[in-house]
């Protein structure tokens, strides 16, 4: 795997609020204008450049009373305060970049903007159209609408959706996190530093942590969840610390960081929306000789669930679960909830004498179902 951003085609950036935002000054000019400097670069080497920031919360208490510029805000009032903030996050990044004859152009989702099939394959024509024209687009989470049941909740893993939704080649984390460990180091002094992660296993999951920041909702374990939507889309992912200037050559000079390896075997456009989905509506419970028959590429049959659980409608994402209860992928169910656990066992002849000729007959078609 190659180990330098600068040796990608389209390069997607997340920022944590750590790096842009400091508690006492505000925002972190003199650091956003060596990580621009960083980016005009890549883009004068004709790279397509996508950045993902957090910070918008974080700068829009800073225009509050100081009676709310510390503690835990109310739902609508971190709403407010990231109206306030998108407006002083755009207004930067857009003067940063047009230092360098860049144009900037701000794109707010939500989680719905990535879950309807839509809404997401019109937000990558506009980002496609973005950088078609050299632009740089700035994503952030639209924090201004997104209550907590529609929300990403972290930056990291709406920056491998958006990542997996464009098709790129690298998706860069730049943290206060400068990779991963065998153990939180701060408590194990023991703990290795990996600098290549060939593939994300339930061990490498383990070495996940929480959030470390106050203003961050992400955390190690948010970045292995990212790590898993990119990499399974054929990404090549990169963790790596932003405390010093310029982070993006300093990653390509060799300074510590860790590399994920995208998979060898990336799974098709329609199958990248389902796997790098987060609202899963239930799951549903196979028999042995169904778990064989999806492994050998076949749609998952209503004869082979054993179990149903969870409120869901047709089209809703549900994972797919062995005999005993591991998750094995996920997939678009054919059937309500309800639908579902009548048809369930039962046999092709049988469900159109109960449901009528005309009824589809498969739970899950293979089109629509991606493997872990």
């Amino acid at each position: 795997m190659n180990r330098q951003i600068k040796s990608y085609k389209r390069i997607v950036i997340k920022i944590g609020s750590a790096l842009l935002v400091d508690q006492d000054s505000g925002l972190r000019r003199q650091w956003m204008k060596s990580l621009i400097q960083d980016v005009a670069a890549l883009v004068a080497d004709g790279k397509e450049v996508l950045i993902v920031s957090s910070g918008a919360i974080a700068l829009g208490r800073r225009e509050l009373p100081d009676t709310l510029r510390t503690g835990t805000l109310k739902l609508e009032e971190s709403q407010a305060a990231a109206a306030i903030g998108q407006i002083v996050l755009a207004r930067a990044y857009s003067e940063t970049l047009s230092s360098h004859g860049i144009a900037s152009g701000q794109i707010l989702l939500t989680l719905g903007d990535t879950e309807t099939r839509r809404r997401y394959l019109n937000a990558r024509a506009t980002i496609d159209a973005l950088l078609r024209w050299n632009s740089v687009p700035i994503v952030n989470e639209n924090d201004t609408v997104a209550t907590n049941e529609i929300r990403y909740g972290d930056n990291d893993r709406l920056a491998a959706r958006v990542a997996s939704m464009v098709g790129a080649d690298l998706l860069v984390l730049l943290s206060d996190i400068d990779g991963l460990y065998t153990a939180a180091p701060h408590v194990d002094p023991d703990a290795e530093f990996l600098t290549e992660v060939p593939a994300i296993t339930p061990d490498i999951e383990k070495m996940a942590g929480g959030a470390a920041s106050e203003f961050s909702r992400g955390g190690m374990k948010t970045k292995i969840d990212a790590g898993k939507i990119a990499t399974a889309a054929g990404t090549a992912m990169v963790i790596g610390s932003g405390k010093t200037n310029h982070p993006l050559d300093a990653i390509d000079n060799g300074a510590r960081s860790t590399w994920f390896a995208p998979s060898a075997n990336p799974i098709n456009e329609r199958k990248k929306w389902i796997a790098g989905g987060l609202e899963i509506g239930g799951s549903i419970t196979i028999d042995s000789g169904a778990l064989v028959a999806l492994e050998s590429g076949k749609s998952l049959l209503p004869a082979g669930v054993t179990e149903i659980q969870g409120q869901f409608s047709r089209g809703d994402t549900v994972n797919v679960l062995s005999p005993n209860g591991q998750k094995i992928g996920r997939g678009l169910i054919e059937y309500d909830a309800d639908v579902a656990t009548k048809v369930m066992g039962l046999k092709s002849p049988q469900i159109q004498e109960l449901l009528g000729p005309t009824i589809r007959t498969v739970m899950i078609h293979r089109d629509d179902m991606v493997l872990d």
